[in-house]
């Protein structure tokens, strides 16, 4: 599905410090960048209609990665760079990819090369993408300004990042997201979640954030659906419900497993707290059009009188109506049943805690709290290997010989 190369080259963007040459009071770093943009450019491309989602998920994937290959490139030379050398660049940023990948994996190459070509078929997608990474610049920016009010040039580094907004104007979603409080309200809700660290009570290299984690696991779940041969529409519903996951933590925050499923009975109090929030502080941001949608993807469903949030189990939603299914996805792995592989999401997440974990033991932060957690979701995976016929447990086999993760 994935090899422990491509895992640490996704990870390297969590030690990737942006704005270095300016004061900050927190870190921000580019992983949780790139979450921000793929979660502003789902709600751009939404808005906008007629756009082609399977390319949004895979160009946001592809960019993400192409931009860890250029980390030591400030952004501003790096887009002067692309004005007169785009192809030269692209085509080593390619050969570097082109190291990690495994050979095998034959459909993402395709795909990979595809999106370096940059042909005009999806100049629209494009530019959503650029104007969400821009979006989520701007917002990066309000943290920066308000530390750097001292520094000579900043207000004419704000007079140009307001002004690049006229950039993108065409876009019809850019004109109602301005023009839309609510819409505002929940991207910036999206963005708290850069400020919620992961494995909160211990120390960990790299630390990641909730946001970061959330681009982590949807990643996961491309690689996934690749593997599966997923039809476009479950590709993009598994990538985006991995994608908003954890949305409801920038509310709640990030409950630890330990205490989460360690008191009977807290895991369903805490679902059920979660599924009010949504219901009266996350779907009401939502543009009305988009509202059924975005809540399928929350993984929010009836079950008799009541509304439910559950976004692990696999589920069709086939007459606008969602269904929970205990049988396999792949006899409906068509776009009109609309499915969601939830239990293959669970699996990514565990991985990308798993990682998490691991990498810091591998890095020499070996706390008991990751030694215990990284055994405990081993486990879980020795004792339920695959899903839906994807080897989960040979890729945690594999990352941990890779790491010499034994103890």
């Amino acid at each position: 599905m994935i090899n422990p190369s491509l895992i640490e080259h996704i990870f390297k963007a969590a030690s990737i410090s942006r704005w270095n040459d300016y004061p900050k009071m927190v870190d921000i770093n580019e992983l949780d960048k790139q979450a921000h943009k793929v979660l502003i450019a789902y709600f751009l491309a939404k808005l906008e209609g007629d756009i082609n989602m399977r390319v949004i998920v895979e160009y946001g994937v592809f960019e993400f990665l192409s931009r860890v290959v250029v980390t030591d490139i400030r952004p501003d030379v790096l887009h002067y760079i692309q004005k007169s050398k785009a192809s030269e660049l692209n085509s080593w940023i390619k050969t570097q990819l082109d190291k990690i990948i495994d050979s095998e994996n034959e459909l993402f190459k395709e795909r990979l090369d595809n999106f370096f070509k940059g042909d005009e078929t999806y100049k629209k997608e494009r530019l959503i993408l650029k104007a969400a990474s821009y979006l989520a610049t701007k917002w990066e920016f309000a943290i920066v300004y308000q530390t750097s009010k001292f520094l000579e040039g900043i207000d004419e580094l704000k007079a140009k990042v307001d002004e690049e907004i006229e950039d993108y104007f065409e876009l019809a979603s850019i004109k109602e997201l301005l023009a839309s409080t609510k819409l505002s309200k929940l991207i910036d809700l999206c963005g708290r979640l850069r400020f919620q660290r992961r494995w909160a009570q211990t120390q960990r290299i790299p630390q990641t954030n909730v946001l970061g984690h959330m681009l982590v696991v949807a990643i996961f779940s491309y690689f996934y659906s690749l593997e599966v041969k997923a039809c476009d529409k479950r590709l993009e519903n598994n990538f985006y419900c991995a994608l908003f996951h954890d949305l409801p933590e920038s509310l709640t925050r990030d409950i630890i497993s330990p205490v989460k499923y360690g008191v009977k009975g807290l895991d369903d109090i805490i679902s059920e707290y979660e599924m009010r929030l949504i219901e009266e502080q996350i779907l009401p941001l939502a543009p009305s059009r988009i509202r059924s949608e975005f809540a399928y993807i929350l993984g929010v469903r009836k079950d008799g009188n009541k509304r439910i949030k559950s976004e692990f189990e696999n589920r069709i939603m086939p007459n606008n109506e969602s269904l929970s299914l205990s049988a396999a996805l792949s006899q409906y792995n068509t776009n009109e049943y609309n499915a969601i592989d939830g239990k293959a999401l669970k699996c990514c997440d565990r991985l990308a805690a798993l990682i998490e974990a691991g990498l810091s033991i591998s890095y020499g932060v070996q706390t008991t709290e990751l030694k215990e957690g990284f055994k405990q979701t081993y486990k879980k995976f020795v004792e339920s290997p695959t899903c839906e016929g994807v080897d989960f447990k040979a890729v945690c086999d594999t990352f941990k010989e890779h790491f010499s993760l034994e103890f």
